[in-house]
């Protein structure tokens, strides 16, 4: 009964903690002089992946170098990412379809696609060291990876910096004299105490939904792969539905897609150079199906036209077939 308590009362947090984060990060791009595909794509999205990436980067910490957690984690993060959150968008924009006068997604296609072809190619790489074992492969690979996010954050903010601005932001809630525009302090206060809230947030829904998957006997696997991505990944791209809300659809997808390159690239370059990274079936199965939701994204952003809202079942099926499959196997 106290955890289902928790979970709402950290859920409602999280919520608070996207609406203040979105208004700030916003102005952190304006003061950086960046656009909104670098404040979606790059800004927010490494931001709003820390509790997840946390997660691995504790367990190896504390000396389970080929443990389960740390490599569930790290896959864990781009399936849920590359399937059941690319949902979110498309179904926001279903839901305030009378307030934006449209349930198509209209965003930036060359940063979007950029990211999803990062993801495209970073996860077949990781599924070959995985599978040969070799030490000396996987260095190499997790080079690889990290060189390759270098270069597609580079252009995201070469390109953002080009474009003609956007939107102006809403005024920051921490600018209680309504300057215009807010200093820098006051931006930087509101960014770090918003995503401190959304990741104390996070923490408190994960500690109990961990409290109640082990009641029901789920092992570290289950844990990391599927419930502590649900738990960490999925709430935070409440960002994503505030800004599909206000018609800032690049700044939507890029949270999600600059998220899911972070923590294919990156993380997945931690994993590699830190853990065995044996990947059994499970992780194997979570994989595939990033991969597939990652192409399929890749295919839908370069279709002539908006971005289809109702591709929603598409991506929430590859999610439910993946745990299904992860499931049936582990």
């Amino acid at each position: 009964m106290a955890a289902g308590v928790l979970l709402i009362v950290s859920f409602a947090l999280m919520v608070a903690g996207a609406l203040v984060f979105t208004n700030a990060v916003e102005w952190l791009g304006v003061r950086l002089d960046l656009g909104h595909s670098a404040v979606g794509g790059v800004l927010a999205a490494i931001a709003t992946a820390m509790p997840e990436s946390l997660i691995p980067v504790v367990a190896i910490i504390q000396g389970r170098q080929g443990g389960e957690i740390a490599i569930g984690a790290i896959i864990g993060a781009p399936f849920l990412l590359a399937t059941l959150a690319m949902a979110v968008p498309s179904a926001a924009a279903l839901v305030y379809r009378a307030r934006r006068r449209s349930a198509r997604l209209q965003p930036d296609r060359q940063a979007t696609a950029r990211d999803l072809l990062a993801v495209a190619w970073s996860l077949p790489l990781a599924m070959v060291a995985g599978l040969l074992e070799a030490p000396a492969l996987r260095l190499v690979g997790a080079a690889v990876l990290l060189a390759g996010y270098a270069v597609v954050t580079g252009r995201t903010i070469i390109q953002a910096r080009r474009e003609s601005g956007g939107p102006e932001p809403a005024t920051l809630y921490f600018d209680t004299t309504k300057n215009d525009p807010p200093n820098t302090f006051q931006v930087v206060a509101q960014t770090l105490a918003s995503l401190g809230l959304l990741i104390g947030a996070a923490q408190l829904f994960v500690s109990n939904i961990e409290h109640l998957a082990h009641g029901l006997g789920a092992d570290e696997l289950m844990l990391t792969l599927i419930i502590a991505p649900l738990a960490t990944e999925l709430p935070e791209k409440l960002n994503s539905v505030v800004w599909v809300r206000q018609g800032k659809d690049t700044l939507a997808l890029g949270n999600i897609t600059g998220a899911m390159a972070f923590q294919s690239m990156p993380l997945v370059a931690f994993g590699m150079a830190f853990t065995d990274w044996r990947l059994t079936s499970p992780a194997l199965l979570a994989m595939l199906a990033a991969l597939g939701g990652a192409t399929f994204s890749l295919i839908t952003v370069r279709r002539p036209g908006g971005w289809p809202a109702p591709f929603i079942g598409c991506w929430a099926g590859l999610y439910i077939g993946g745990v299904a499959s992860i499931i049936a196997v582990a």
